[in-house]
This record gives structure tokens, sequence and C-alpha cells, in this order.
């Protein structure tokens, strides 16, 4: 057997490999609607909440993390219905818009799915 035939064998079989490690890993919509939850509820604990007034001694602040908790499954819910997935087989884009009310900006996200791991590569906000 040749050299090149050689490496060229290897070189099929990795990315036979890689390809099919790629397809198996590729992160569901389920996964990801777990991760965007996660995500965003973490997102209002740190961010929104601290910014609650400071009435009543910080009880609006403790229980704005209390609702956040409580409120997982809708939110689970309005990322479900916002999000659009593309699946390339090897790995999937999804497309989430969160415009739940006027009084709030709306937000656009963009994230990568691949080797069920995800990564958000665009979010912009939408002001009215």
């Amino acid at each position: 057997m040749k050299i090149s035939q050689v490496v060229t064998a290897v070189g099929t079989i990795v990315l036979a490999v890689v390809g099919g490690t790629m397809v198996v890993t590729n992160p569901g919509q389920a996964t990801y609607e777990d991760y965007a939850v996660e995500q965003l509820s973490k997102y209002l604990k740190e961010e929104v909440c601290p910014q609650a007034p400071e009435a009543l001694d910080g009880f609006i602040r403790r229980q704005c993390t209390i609702l956040v908790d409580t409120g997982r499954p809708q939110i689970k819910q309005v990322v479900a219905q916002s999000t659009k997935r593309e699946n390339f087989l090897l790995f999937s884009i999804y497309r989430t818009d969160l415009d739940v009310s006027t009084l709030i900006p709306a937000y656009s996200f963009e994230t990568v799915g691949i080797y069920q791991q995800f990564y958000l590569y665009k979010a912009d906000e939408k002001s009215y």
C-alpha cells in the first residue's frame, strides 16, 4: 500500500469518526430550552433583581429571586414558543426572540449548539 493511500484512508476514518461524534452530540431542542432557561434565570437574578426597589428592607429584591425560581416552567414555555431551531446535522443554530410585553425591551439571541454545548454568538436588545 502506498503512503498516500494510507494517509487517505486514515484521513477518511478520522473524518467519519469526528462527523459521527458531531451528529450524535448535536443537542436537541429540549436541551437548548433547559440551557436557555438556566441562562435567563441567572441573568434575571444577577442583573434585574438587584435593580428592584429597596423598599421594605429588601423584601422586593428577595421576592424577585423567588419569583424567578418559581416561574421557571413559564420561562421555559416562553423560550420554547419563541425559539426556532435550524438543524444542520453536525450542529444546530437556535434563534430566540423574547418579546413578552411592550413595557420591557425585547431581546433576540442566536446560539450555536455543538458537542452538547451551547455558544451564544449574538444578543440584541430591541427597543420600542
